[in-house]
């Protein structure tokens, strides 16, 4: 068994992230007018409206369209009463999953995330029967063969927590979360480009799946992650480099 591979597991989760872009802007609208609402319509003085606008950036989503999803959230206007709930449960071998949602209807999302657990092998538990293994914080991932020293350099200067080389050169650096902003900022006045970048929910610890049970577990991350009230899927899986599913 190869042992899995920290970096083909990223790629592995962008993919899944590209697959489900058509529906992408329609969650970070949500996003954006959930942060509006809870913070107020200035990005500067709202870190979480801060971040959803950078996703909309990255996302090549018009100011226009911006601009209309903050007026709705601090207007309080249609679309903005979103109620933000957070599933936890466990997919095949073990394996944590955390999943993050908006909702108008919290009847239809539970409905819809429970079957995507039950159809692959998995059960969703009660509030807090897995959200102990993971822990919130920033995160920036690095590709093999970016500058160490310059990562380190830039992070701890920063006000980063850790910064980790594994063997393949994957750097990967953690902060508080209210130090994200600071250090995403310092890290791009420095040009360096993370290949990801969020706040997170990092598993404390990992749950490698081989074989049958990847190509499952990777199935039902899918199927949680296109669903239109989910946000944000976490978990502690981790595929073996020689095993994971295409």
């Amino acid at each position: 068994m190869a042992g899995h591979s920290k970096w083909a597991n990223i790629q592995h989760r962008k993919g899944r992230q590209d697959a489900k872009r058509g529906k992408l802007w329609t969650k970070i609208i949500r996003e954006i007018t959930v942060a509006a609402r809870a913070g107020g319509p200035d990005p500067d003085a709202n870190p979480r409206l801060r971040m959803a606008w950078d996703k909309a950036t990255a996302a090549n989503m018009p100011k226009d369209n911006i601009q209309r999803a903050i007026q709705r959230g601090a207007g309080g206007a249609d679309g903005a009463n979103y109620e933000e709930i957070r599933y936890e449960g466990y997919g095949v071998g073990g394996a944590a999953v955390v999943v993050d949602c908006m909702t108008d209807n919290r009847t239809r999302t539970v409905a819809e995330v429970r079957h995507a657990f039950t159809k692959h092998g998995g059960n969703l538990g009660q509030e807090g029967s897995v959200a102990f293994m993971f822990k919130h914080c920033g995160q920036f991932v690095f590709a093999p063969g970016t500058s160490e020293e310059q990562v380190l350099e830039v992070a701890l200067e920063a006000g980063a927590e850790d910064v980790q080389t594994d063997e393949e050169g994957v750097i990967e650096v953690t902060s508080a979360p209210t130090d994200y902003a600071a250090v995403k900022t310092a890290f791009e006045a420095a040009g360096l480009i993370p290949e990801v970048q969020a706040l997170t929910m990092k598993p404390q610890n990992e749950t490698e799946l081989s074989l049958d049970d990847a190509a499952t577990m990777q199935k039902m991350l899918e199927v949680l992650e296109s669903l239109d009230d989910v946000q944000e899927v976490y978990t502690t899986a981790v595929f073996d480099e020689a095993d994971e599913p295409n």
